[in-house]
């Protein structure tokens, strides 16, 4: 393995400049946020309580799951805010998440997570919560639409990945 030897100077040096540049706020959210698509799940008016919508976000490699729970949410949308979408992949392996029983049930492990709180999770291997996706709705078209991620997508450093493509509304 090969290492470059780096003088005290050198390394105190740029630790401070790095301090000096993450605390600019600009830099700083330079480097943690991400270019989120747009992109339309539903209408309201085609949403029933507890009946699922599977979609893919913030690509194509990416399962989601959007909700009308029937009760208010953390992170909810809509005139109840009670509609809510999460990553179907599961925190602890990736496995596929389906709801049922108003809860995420992963198929694997049998970690259970609560939509109604963050996606929170409350049995099994799991040791993070499903990352919840940031919904925007608009009362005049009642078009629902995913603008963001909450959290880090099973599997990946980074939730946008350079190459994804997904259709923007």
């Amino acid at each position: 393995m090969f290492m470059t030897k780096i003088s005290r100077r050198t390394f105190i040096g740029g630790s401070a400049a790095m301090v000096a540049l993450l605390s600019t706020p600009e830099w700083a959210m330079a480097l943690i946020t991400q270019p989120y698509p747009r992109l339309k799940i539903a209408n309201i008016k085609d949403l029933k309580v507890g009946e699922p919508v599977s979609f893919n976000y913030p690509d194509e490699q990416s399962p989601a799951i959007l909700i009308k729970l029937g009760e208010r949410a953390i992170g909810g949308v809509g005139p109840e805010g009670d509609i809510v979408a999460y990553s179907s992949l599961c925190t602890h392996k990736g496995c596929p998440v389906s709801y049922s029983k108003k809860r995420f049930v992963c198929a694997c492990h049998y970690s259970m997570f609560d939509p109604a709180k963050n996606g929170q999770t409350f049995q099994g291997h799991a040791s993070e919560w499903l990352p919840q996706i940031i919904l925007r709705f608009e009362p005049r078209t009642g078009n629902i639409y995913a603008e963001g991620v909450e959290g880090l997508i099973w599997g990946r450093i980074r939730n946008i990945l350079k190459s994804s493509k997904i259709s923007k509304l």
